[in-house]
């Protein structure tokens, strides 16, 4: 009973020790208060992003409190553009050159696009200019494509490293913590209003990312692989996210 105990206390739940976690879009916001959690209890982190010089700000600075505090755990900054199925490849390829398995992957970057103002008069004109008019297809493609379609085919690439975290187990942590993909999506997936988003093409790109998680969860059953999802509200707590994750 008493290894029972030793097993349920919020030291050993939290004890990342030998996970090692990929997460699109870590560099900052959402992803970063992800990135630096994992960090602080002991997990490998590969973060991915577009901008060189964030990423190398975000490991510098993350990484030498870390080695302050005496933690193994690192920050490992990869440029990628992550809309792409090509480039989900060669991100693969690349997180594989460090390390023999991934844990988790957090499908988290996501790009807020085509905007609108919303119209002063309940006429036809009006609703056309404010979402038709002044939506460029390049940003409702753009925003479809990193925040929707570059999930899927990141998922895809990385099932080889998940698959080999879940066949080799690698001692205590391969038995608690499952393989999985976790996907942001966002309360403007759910909602009918429109006015906290105030961009269609993000709102359709979470909306699908939701409907996505669900089907992919289905879809990767017979591989032992979990897909779980958060939606992110515009107050996030740093310990809702946690218990999405390993729980």
């Amino acid at each position: 009973m008493a290894a029972v105990l030793n097993e349920v206390h919020s030291s050993g739940l939290h004890d990342l020790r030998g996970v090692v976690a990929v997460l699109t879009g870590g560099a900052s916001g959402i992803g970063n208060m992800i990135a630096t959690t994992l960090l602080s209890n002991g997990a490998t982190v590969f973060i991915i992003d577009r901008n060189q010089s964030l990423l190398d700000n975000v490991t510098k600075t993350y990484n030498e409190a870390a080695q302050k505090t005496n933690l193994r755990s690192r920050l490992i900054g990869i440029v990628g553009d992550i809309g792409t199925k090509s480039e989900a490849k060669r991100l693969a390829e690349e997180v594989g050159k460090h390390t023999p398995y991934v844990t988790v992957l957090f499908n988290n970057a996501g790009v807020l696009e085509g905007g609108f103002t919303p119209p002063t008069k309940a006429k036809a004109a009006d609703f056309v200019d404010a979402f038709f008019n002044n939506v460029s297809e390049e940003a409702f493609d753009n925003v479809l494509r990193i925040n929707a379609v570059g999930p899927y085919w990141l998922t895809f690439a990385f099932l080889p490293l998940l698959e080999k975290w879940k066949e080799h187990g690698y001692g205590e942590e391969g038995r608690r913590f499952p393989p999985q993909v976790i996907m942001t999506s966002s309360m403007n997936g759910w909602t009918k209003d429109s006015d906290t988003a105030r961009s269609y093409p993000y709102i359709f790109s979470k909306s699908a990312i939701g409907h996505a998680t669900a089907t992919l969860a289905r879809e990767l059953l017979p591989l032992g692989i979990r897909v779980n999802g958060i939606a992110p509200g515009l107050s996030l707590r740093l310990r809702d996210v946690c218990s999405w994750v390993y729980r």
